[in-house]
């Protein structure tokens, strides 16, 4: 089964987490010009409108592109889930020496602190 050997790689578990952490860092820099929008609210001026209405616009974009990339991340999260389960379903002593190997080599980590 290729799939779940792509599903259960570590770069692609990397990639994922960095996705998220990428996700999360640009909500809030969303957020934040929000607020520095909301704070200039009444400064008055030609320029300031100009700019206050382009940054919206460009919030308005990013937010729809971060609600896509979400519902991607999502997506691809539970096909990672999936192919574990069917991994696991159709290979189940494999999987307990996964994990029996894996709480083996975090002990022996573990214990030598």
């Amino acid at each position: 089964m290729s799939t779940t050997a792509e599903n259960m790689n570590p770069v692609k578990e990397t990639a994922t987490a960095s996705r998220d952490k990428l996700v999360t860092d640009l909500k809030a820099v969303v957020a934040d010009a929000e607020e520095i929008l909301r704070a200039t609210a009444n400064q008055a001026g030609e320029k300031m409108g100009e700019l206050r209405e382009r940054i919206q616009d460009r919030l308005r974009d990013a937010k729809v592109r971060l609600a896509d990339a979400e519902v991607k991340i999502l997506d691809s999260t539970k096909a990672a889930a999936r192919c574990t389960d069917d991994f696991v379903h159709e290979h189940p002593w494999k999987a307990v020496g996964i994990a029996a190997a894996l709480g083996l080599a975090l002990g022996v980590l573990i214990g030598r602190r």
